[in-house]
């Protein structure tokens, strides 16, 4: 029996992208949950937003964690693998077909460590106890296909970020034409390609110089706290290194940044090297954040994270210029918060006070600065429609305000 990593084909032209699911009250769900090989129990219909409306799939992923699958694929999984998923009725944005979230009960021990092209573990080390023993990077995954037993569907223990299927799966899709599904071998030891990227450069070795790299310019905007903020369990969308920081940053006049981590760690299922999402997120205010971990500014910097994560089309919006965008304003300023219930923020609007970017061995990461917008300034932003992002740039930069975030300011129209 062979075994095969089942993810979504996203080089198809045209295909619909989904955002993470919904409950409700519009809330996004915790996906973290369909990793874990359990039962999953939610109150209430489950909506699936569309983030870019396209060709629809038979296979996609919501918020890159989430399988939804057509009933076409539901009613195979029922018949090859019954015991192995729970399948969730969902409702797709404008879609009257039926569709399911596939949540995965199997959990199999199974990584063939001398296979793979790396691996490393979690330890003590790294400050995440809950995570020691596990592993931290598994690059050019292969399993031992004798200790699947008779699992069909299942993540391999300690890896759950990929789902497996068997070679019996894996043809009743391609027999029932389904869409959007892609298939990559994970069998046993390495048979035909060899590990020259690896031999001449690690991921692990990478990462590192990138590391190093982007702390070089960390340090460059200020007094660079030693320690980053390193969440308890990784939530939200992955980043291409499948690991979630972030650094604070002192600067003059009593000014705090605060900037991701790792969204340009080179992507740890790719064999060629990287730069990730080729960017880093910014937030620099002037107003008091202590405790950093439980601020505002922190708390939607993580938001918008979640958001650029979470879409390709988002990443390469941001990598040419400028985009607006909501999220949630729960817990947020109340100065900031729709009616709605949203903030809205300006991504990518250049400052004297903030270089454009910095190089890395893997290539070239942009600093995009977020600005959190107060509600007269998103109502002007649509009212104005096309190249409104470009006008309300402008505005900050001749008020003197740029990229710095206050929510106690008056709006610059």
């Amino acid at each position: 029996m062979r075994y095969f990593k089942l993810s979504e084909d996203v080089l198809i032209p045209g295909r619909w992208e989904l955002r993470a699911p919904r409950d409700e009250q519009g809330q996004k769900i915790w996906t973290g949950r369909f990793r874990r090989g359990e039962p999953v129990s939610l109150n209430g219909a489950i909506r699936i937003p569309l983030s870019r409306p396209g060709k629809p799939l038979d296979f996609s992923v919501a918020g890159a964690a989430v399988p939804i699958v057509h009933e076409k694929v539901a009613s195979i999984l029922r018949r090859l693998a019954p015991n192995d998923v729970q399948l969730i009725p969902v409702n797709v944005e404008s879609q009257p077909d039926e569709y399911c979230a596939l949540n995965t009960l199997r959990v199999v021990r199974c990584i063939d460590d001398a296979a793979c092209e790396e691996v490393q573990y979690w330890s003590d080390e790294d400050g995440q106890p809950e995570l020691v023993g596990e592993y931290r990077v598994v690059a050019g995954l292969h399993i031992d296909p004798t200790k699947v037993d008779d699992a069909k569907i299942f993540r391999p223990w300690g890896w759950p970020v990929v789902l497996l299927v068997s070679e019996e799966v894996k043809t009743a899709f391609e027999e029932a034409g389904l869409s959007g599904s892609k298939f990559t071998d994970v069998t046993g030891p390495e048979r035909v390609h060899q590990k020259e990227s690896y031999k001449e450069l690690t991921h692990e070795k990478l990462m590192h110089q990138v590391d190093a790299a982007r702390e070089t310019a960390f340090r460059s905007l200020g007094e660079l706290e030693a320690e980053a903020l390193v969440p308890i369990a990784m939530g939200g969308p992955l980043w291409p290194g499948h690991r979630q920081a972030w650094r604070t940053i002192h600067r003059s006049g009593s000014h705090t940044l605060l900037a991701t981590d790792g969204m340009s760690d080179p992507f740890i299922d790719r064999r060629e090297p990287s730069a990730g999402f080729g960017l880093e997120l910014v937030i620099e205010t002037d107003e008091p954040v202590e405790p950093v971990a439980g601020s505002w500014p922190l708390r939607l910097l993580q938001r918008v994270a979640d958001e650029v994560a979470e879409h390709e089309r988002v990443q390469w919006l941001l990598l040419k210029g400028l985009m607006s965008m909501e999220v949630s304003g729960e817990n947020m300023p109340e100065a900031l918060v729709t009616d709605e219930g949203r903030v809205a923020v300006l991504l990518g609007l250049e400052s004297k006070g903030i270089p454009r970017g910095f190089i890395t061995p893997a290539g070239e990461v942009r600093l995009v600065t977020v600005k959190a917008l107060l509600p007269a300034e998103l109502t002007y932003l649509l009212d104005y429609g096309r190249g409104g992002d470009s006008a309300l740039a402008t505005l900050f930069t001749e008020n003197g305000q740029e990229h710095i975030c206050r929510a106690t300011r008056q709006p610059v129209v």
